[in-house]
């Protein structure tokens, strides 16, 4: 069941979103050569401790995943993309890193992700990420009410072709609100006209996400990190949207 927002439980959503966006910020500028990805889960775990938040990975056991998450953020390298468990590692020169933030404060959730490059770029990496990245402002352009889920589908699909990806259809977008995932599911690839309608109060998480010469994935033995199947990189970007007002709002 899809639920709308008020305007005032948005302004509490927006509140979270704020949070989630400066600690995301503050690990793309950590995430540098030789820094361990349990070093930037430790930072994750310190300011939701500090700022009285609470994860929405910790303790998270949905049917697709092993056991419960017990981590505070996804950390993706490479050809892992989603769900990504930091584990010992040390980043290195040219390390594609996938972040997915995902928090709660006082019963509003926000969710968002953003793809680095470690030191020095390749060029068909930062196209890569720049294909997600132009993916999601499509999405977020055509997110309007009286628009329906396919023509967000549409708008991230036609933008992937567009630089030669191909598109998984298996993880999307989702709604969110009072918990991390709720209905209706946006796949990154549809048909535009179809599917539920737009409409103010309607609170969703868009994110793209590519390999580079795959559209399909495995899963590690870790019961959580998906990788493209061919080992290519990939990229992810999300936004928390929403829509109170004739504008669309990003938290």
């Amino acid at each position: 069941m899809v639920e709308l927002k008020s305007p005032a439980e948005i302004a509490r959503m927006r509140v979270t979103g704020r949070f989630v966006a400066e600690v995301l910020g503050e690990l793309r500028e950590r995430a540098q050569v030789g820094v361990n990805l349990l070093d930037l889960e430790r930072h994750v775990r310190e300011r939701i401790r500090e700022r009285g938040a609470q994860s929405c990975y910790w303790d998270y056991a949905p049917s697709f995943g092993r056991g419960p998450f017990r981590n505070t953020v996804c950390l993706s390298v490479n050809d892992a993309v989603l769900h990504g468990l930091p584990f010992d590692y040390a980043l290195r020169d040219g390390d594609v890193l996938s972040m997915d933030l995902a928090v709660g404060i006082d019963g509003w959730v926000a969710d968002a992700a953003t793809t680095v490059i470690v030191g020095t770029p390749a060029a068909e990496d930062r196209r890569l990420v720049r294909a997600t990245e132009d993916a999601l402002a499509a999405a977020i352009d055509v997110a309007r009410p009286g628009n329906r889920v396919g023509d967000i589908s549409a708008a991230i699909a036609a933008v992937a072709h567009g630089y030669g990806y191909r598109v998984n259809t298996e993880f999307g977008g989702h709604g969110l609100g009072r918990t991390m995932h709720e209905d209706p599911h946006i796949a990154n690839a549809g048909r535009p006209g179809r599917g539920y309608r737009l409409r103010p109060g309607l609170t969703i998480a868009i994110e793209p996400w590519f390999a580079r010469t795959t559209d399909h994935v495995v899963t590690d033995p870790d019961g959580w990190t998906i990788r493209s199947a061919d080992g290519s990189r990939t990229a992810h970007s999300e936004h928390t949207v929403w829509r109170s007002r004739p504008t669309v709002r990003k938290c």
